[in-house]
């Protein structure tokens, strides 16, 4: 018997069941349709970040920015050239911290860009600064072991 993924919607933030082997990149949300994946970023609220990353199965890659912040508009289109590639295997989304100020303090934010990678609920890594969507991937792969 395989193992299913929660993957939280994006949309919604129904939990997802996703069986290992199923194709996800085609997977809809059984509450409101809408599509699993898209290979983009998600722009999230920081409620509904906070459930991505406490009840998702995969790995949960975010992009801490702000609309002023000329390295975070460089990032951007890298950022989702780098989701594109990477989903369904990981989750990528985005939190504007200055729409969300009190968790980027509770995140410990001191500068953006920020990336996070969350596995299992927990940060288990972060790195500043702008960055081609190779190296964010290779970034990744790093900071996973794999």
């Amino acid at each position: 018997m395989t193992q299913p993924n929660h993957v939280v919607c994006t949309a919604c933030g129904a939990i997802n069941r996703l069986s290992t082997g199923q194709d996800a990149t085609s997977g809809k949300c059984g509450k409101c349709g809408t599509a699993l994946f898209t290979g983009e970023p998600a722009d999230m609220s920081a409620t509904k970040l906070e459930r991505q990353i406490a009840k998702s199965d995969i790995p949960v890659l975010v992009d801490v920015w702000a609309p002023w912040c000329g390295p975070c508009r460089v990032m951007s289109p890298q950022f989702a050239a780098a989701a594109a590639k990477a989903e369904p295997a990981m989750r990528f989304l985005k939190l504007n911290s200055d729409e969300a100020p009190e968790l980027s303090t509770r995140l410990a934010i001191r500068g953006i860009p920020t990336m996070l990678l969350f596995e299992g609920g927990k940060e288990v890594a972060r790195v500043s600064g702008a960055m081609s969507s190779s190296d964010i991937l290779k970034w990744v792969e790093g900071a996973r072991g794999k």
